[in-house]
């Protein structure tokens, strides 16, 4: 395994751990907030380390594998969800802005199979590229906000912040996958499977 693939599985591997730790506050009595805190944005910085290493060292040393392709949006798939679900939880993200981006991820999901299986490459769009943006933001406004709650220093702005954030990441996700089915459809990339 080369080291972008080894880089996106760190990814993968660390998701479950953020998951853990994200709750380990109100499952462990007496643990320092401050440790509580460094810790869950270490966690948080290495994984967007590695999604941001793995493809800039795949494409620039000429490394990018059939295994990337597919693992690297994977992973990127399951850290943003681990996130989400856990600042759906503390109650960060808003309930129908969450499932609209699961909703969106899944589908995504199923509709890259489908098209790897007929060797067509996924376009990305203005309104993708703005969804990666805006995930990006939420994961680390919505961990700013999960320190802020655990420190006892949130404030009534941070809810509205919140909720304008994940509404935008929601509405560019949408967005993006509406513009890509219309893509798909407009070229008959899929047309013959449905014979």
């Amino acid at each position: 395994m080369n080291l972008p693939n080894k880089l996106t599985v760190t990814r993968l591997i660390l998701a479950p751990v953020f998951f853990v730790w994200y709750f380990i506050i109100e499952l462990v009595g007496g643990l320092n907030p401050i440790i509580y805190s460094a810790v869950l944005v270490v966690i948080y910085g290495v994984m967007e380390l590695t999604d941001l290493l793995d493809g800039k060292i795949a494409r620039k040393y000429h490394l990018v594998t059939d295994l990337g392709k597919v693992m690297d949006p994977f992973g990127d798939v399951i850290i943003h969800l681990t996130f989400f679900t856990c600042f759906l939880y503390s109650g960060i993200a808003p309930v129908w802005a969450f499932i609209i981006i699961l909703w969106r991820e899944f589908s995504q999901s199923f509709m890259r199979m489908l098209l790897m299986g007929k060797g067509k490459p996924m376009a990305a769009n203005i309104f993708g590229k703005a969804k990666t943006c805006l995930y990006a933001f939420c994961s680390i406004y919505g961990i700013f906000y999960r320190i802020m709650m655990v420190l006892g220093k949130t404030t009534g702005w941070m809810a509205t912040a919140s909720m304008v954030l994940f509404g935008l990441a929601a509405c560019a996700s949408a967005v993006s996958f509406l513009i890509y089915i219309k893509n798909v459809f407009r070229q008959g990339t899929l047309k013959d499977m449905t014979r």
